[in-house]
């Protein structure tokens, strides 16, 4: 930084009226740098995004995606968007993760979510519900380009859910009104602010946007080439050809014996808990935004295998860390294992005495160990368990040590972006944040009454 700039950045910290311009001139001189984390933290589940799109999970719409088939959850870039956050050209990918692969940007290469305009629920799902500031979403401009790099100026805003700061968890789902005046292929960014971190996660959700006046009384195409690619004793997979429709398709129903069992926006369904060496019929039909129902498909006859023992454990689970740690808590998080029929739910164990007792059990992959002791060292490992109860093998042991009884703030970063109401420890003595910044460097900040308060001594 010149002597210019600095000169002028102290007159704008030392004058009330320069605080807010002094606070934002400072962050356009902050570069932050972003760990790719394969731990973190959270996507649009619906309409799914199209990270989650290339997930097996979610029907893998979207071919040759890269590593990030594994991860949709973890698109996270510096906050601040559309000032600040992921270069225009690298908006999809969060600023180049996973090789930028859902930067690419045509007419074709992605799977379009059907909705109407009005308003619409987005969902997310989170592996790591962080406390939270916001979520903001925007929408591609009427006349957009869609075979070219995807940019700020192609975007505009189309709603605000603030939060309170606390976990995200806590607003799953948000009601947008998406504009009516267009039509056809646009794209929706959905911006996950987290509070306690200068980080943001970015998730672009491709959609067919159908506003058109005149009703639509086309059905989808009948769905065809049905067939079993895996049938086991007590489940069955299931896959079709996509089926055509004048708007879009939307979803499709799963038919066993004739009855509904679920509805699905992919092409695959996976029936579970069926009992062995019995005869199931399954069919598919189509569905579009309209209300519109296919033809039934041709019947699939389906006979689950005869009981065999399942003893292939899961794999290890991977990458057990830990999210944060206070006087009384230790949260754990890591990285899902595999199975061949799959996994049911994972074990904690924390060492006493020198063994490792069962503490608990966790359906996904975190878990909160609550009632510790302060400043006292622990050892965790996790397995996974699959339906039939086989164990895999232990993860690698975590040490982790609670903090001190008087360490419940943490210490404050001169560097760091901190959210209105935020609680620090400098110098012996508490701080509260009184309005969100994000800092860079300068050690006075923490005596800007117009950013900090003392509130009571450690």
């Amino acid at each position: 930084m010149n002597l210019k700039l600095i000169s002028k950045l102290e007159r704008l910290r030392k004058s009330k009226k320069g605080i807010g311009a002094f606070v934002l001139a400072a962050g356009v001189t902050a570069i932050t740098m972003v760990p790719q984390s394969a731990y973190a933290h959270g996507f649009v589940e619906k309409p799914s995004s199209r990270a989650a799109l290339c997930s097996q999970n979610y029907g893998a719409l979207n071919l040759n995606c890269g590593n990030v088939m594994y991860e949709p959850q973890s698109l996270e870039a510096p906050k601040g968007f559309p000032d600040g956050g992921p270069i225009d050209g690298k908006i999809a990918s969060a600023g180049g993760l996973f090789g930028g692969t859902l930067d690419q940007q045509t007419s074709s290469r992605w799977f379009k979510n059907t909705i109407k305009g009005g308003a619409n629920t987005f969902t997310w799902k989170y592996t790591a519900a962080h406390s939270t500031s916001k979520w903001h979403y925007y929408i591609t401009k009427k006349g957009w380009d869609p075979n070219k790099p995807l940019t700020r100026a192609e975007l505009e805003p189309i709603g605000t859910v603030k939060h309170d700061g606390s976990a995200a968890s806590n607003n799953l789902t948000h009601t947008i009104n998406v504009p009516t005046d267009r039509n056809g292929y646009h794209v929706i960014l959905a911006v996950w602010d987290v509070a306690d971190t200068s980080n943001a996660f970015y998730n672009v959700i491709d959609v067919n946007l159908v506003n058109n006046e005149t009703p639509d009384t086309v059905a989808p195409s009948q769905p065809t080439g049905l067939n079993a690619s895996k049938v086991a004793a007590n489940s069955v997979e299931i896959t079709w050809k996509a089926s055509t429709d004048n708007i879009g398709v939307k979803e499709y129903q799963v038919l066993r014996n004739g009855e509904v069992i679920d509805t699905v926006p992919g092409t695959t369904f996976i029936d579970k808990k069926l009992k062995a060496d019995t005869e199931h019929t399954y069919t598919i039909k189509a569905l579009d935004t309209a209300g519109n129902i296919s033809k039934e498909s041709e019947k699939l006859k389906v006979k689950t295998t005869n009981e065999t023992p399942d003893i292939e454990a899961p794999t290890q689970p991977k990458g057990l860390h830990s999210m944060g740690t206070t006087a009384t808590t230790v949260d754990l998080m890591w990285s899902p294992s595999e199975d061949n029929v799959g996994v049911d739910h994972y074990i904690v164990y924390r060492e006493s005495a020198g063994v490792m007792n069962k503490i608990g059990t966790a359906d996904n992959t975190s878990f909160m160990d609550k009632n510790l002791k302060a400043n006292t060292s622990y050892k965790y490992v996790v397995t996974a368990v699959d339906l039939a109860g086989n164990e895999s093998s232990r993860s690698d042991v975590l040490n982790v040590t609670t903090k001190s009884e008087d360490s419940t703030y943490e210490k404050w970063d001169a560097r760091k972006a901190y959210t209105k109401g935020d609680r620090v420890v400098y110098e012996g003595k508490v701080y509260e944040a009184v309005q969100d910044h994000q800092g860079n460097g300068d050690s006075n900040w923490i005596f800007a009454l117009s950013l900090w308060k003392p509130v009571m001594n450690k």
